[in-house]
């Protein structure tokens, strides 16, 4: 049955758009990581603006992670006081975002930044849990005991003033950069349309040392909280969030994120790293090969308003 999406003035199959939504629900579930660096550049993959992708998937990202959030929170496994310090910062750079993604649509260049921005992080990123994962496996396989890091006394973190303990995290930081974290996070979600998680897990675990599962839950938490915020401000200030778009992606991906958080609570962490960052790294590298390929059509087509004064014969009004 195909549907129109009256903001992304597209016709769409919509048990496929279910489906995707499905998917990346599971996907949000199983690695704690909302969704959205996957959704987004699948929705523009099919035709669908990515102004209007990025501020739809916040809707989708919010849903999804409310419902694997709140399967973690269930089994113990979410940090309630320090994902309070992320959303100070993370509530804070929500708004920043949606202020440079207004700046930058109305100078005509948020489709640019939007593909550049996903190949570097998606890549980078990639690569160095790829790296980091295949390392911990072969330690395994090798019988050596795991390694288990903790931030060192030169760390510079350490150094810096108002240090709390959070006991379920069982780490001992200063709020400082906790709450900068949270406010990388929430600008980047309202500006690129993702959750934040691929980037919060990896540095709560590598960074903070949080423990993965711990991480993961946390990371649904400030997920859930800053793109409910992210969608009711792109709704207001840019009108962009397509209701039809984001109701069937938001109960396909409910549905999908509670099979993916069982999935993810019974897999070993070096594993969960190992396809977060397989998982990362591909989408990267799609969101560049389309950036550097021929498009199918080279010429564009606009429509511009003509002025009433340009161009008038002498004599008429």
């Amino acid at each position: 049955m195909t549907i129109y999406l009256p903001i992304a003035e597209l016709p769409v199959a919509m048990f496929a758009l279910f489906a995707l939504g499905a998917a990346v629900g599971f996907v949000s579930g199983m690695f704690g990581v909302g969704g959205g660096f996957l959704m987004t550049p699948l929705l523009i993959f099919i035709g669908v603006p990515p102004a209007v992708a990025v501020a739809s998937v916040s809707t989708h990202m919010a849903a999804s992670s409310f419902s694997g959030a709140l399967s973690y929170f269930r089994k113990g496994m979410v940090d309630i006081s320090l994902s309070g310090v992320l959303l100070t910062g993370g509530l804070a750079g929500t708004v920043a975002g949606v202020a440079v993604f207004t700046l930058l649509r109305a100078l005509g260049q948020v489709d640019l930044v939007i593909g550049i921005s996903y190949v570097t992080l998606l890549s980078t990123l990639g690569l160095l849990m790829l790296s980091e994962s295949l390392r911990a496996i072969a330690r395994t396989r090798a019988g050596q005991p795991p390694l288990v890091r903790r931030p060192g006394t030169r760390a510079w973190f350490l150094r810096m003033p108002l240090k709390v303990r959070f006991r379920r995290s069982r780490i001992y930081v200063s709020l400082i950069p906790v709450v900068g974290l949270g406010f990388i996070i929430g600008f980047l979600g309202a500006l690129l349309g993702i959750g934040g998680g691929f980037l919060l897990v990896p540095a709560l675990i590598y960074m903070l040392r949080v423990p993965t599962q711990t991480a993961i839950g946390t990371s649904l938490v400030l997920t859930l909280v800053t793109m409910s915020m992210a969608t009711v401000l792109q709704a207001t200030v840019n009108g962009t969030v397509d209701a039809v778009l984001a109701l069937i992606l938001m109960v396909g991906g409910t549905m999908g994120a509670q099979f993916g958080a069982r999935a993810g609570q019974g897999m070993k962490a070096e594993h969960l790293r190992l396809l977060l960052g397989l998982l990362v790294l591909g989408v990267g590298l799609r969101v560049g090969y389309d950036l550097v390929r021929t498009p199918g059509d080279i010429y564009a087509v606009t429509v511009q308003e003509q002025r009433a004064t340009q161009h008038q014969p002498e004599g008429r009004p």
